[in-house]
């Protein structure tokens, strides 16, 4: 989520302002209430659906909002969190006999651990982080959705910005040239030998 937006009334470009002492929170909205509200929406859809909830259900969902800093820092860390895989196959020392034997880090005591289960425990781990069909780890809200191409205009107008200019400094590929009569070329195709093609030269 993005930390600016465009005022459609006044249609000015708002940014969230700066923090002036370290004691002030920095953060978009309070994740406390955000839970609250998105609790009572979705007990709301379910009720309306016809749904029965149980007796006993949560009075309060734990929400664990953090902030993990600005720049590259933040960049570095949600791109770790986003494509790095379950778990690295560094991390698995082990698998023989039915058990396999990983190595993790204690959250709490921020120590590298050991731990041998079955075959089928390791696996149910694993696939207990496989997102069903239809859920996304992270979704883009404002001028970062894939579909916002017209406030992005709206946005380079506003703050004056020309895309172009900004991509004037990129050079071109340098453009092939025939050898024999010095025109233009253009690529048209492009091959790659057969795999198997350095087999051939083997002798039999």
């Amino acid at each position: 989520m993005p930390g600016a937006a465009i005022d459609m009334t006044k249609k000015i470009w708002r940014t969230k302002g700066k923090v002036k002492n370290k004691k002030e929170k920095s953060y978009l909205f309070d994740h406390k209430a955000l839970a609250k509200v998105f609790r009572a929406k979705m007990l709301d859809a379910i009720t309306k659906t016809g749904l029965v909830l149980p007796k006993r259900y949560p009075g309060k969902w734990v929400v664990d909002c953090k902030s993990v800093g600005t720049g590259n820092k933040a960049l570095i860390y949600l791109g770790r969190y986003l494509y790095r895989g379950v778990i690295q196959e560094k991390d698995i020392i082990a698998c023989r006999h039915g058990q396999v034997t990983y190595r993790f880090q204690n959250s709490d005591t921020k120590k590298q651990e050991y731990r041998t289960v079955s075959a089928a425990k390791f696996l149910w781990l694993v696939l207990q982080h496989v997102l069903p069909k239809g859920f996304r780890r992270a979704r883009n809200f404002g001028f970062l959705h894939p579909n916002s191409k017209r406030l992005i205009i709206l946005i380079q107008l506003l703050l004056k910005f020309d895309p172009n200019r900004a991509l004037a400094w990129v050079r071109k590929r340098p453009q092939w040239v025939c050898p024999c009569c010095g025109a233009k070329m253009m690529m048209i195709e492009t091959r790659l030998p057969p795999l198997c093609s350095f087999a051939r030269r083997l002798p039999t």
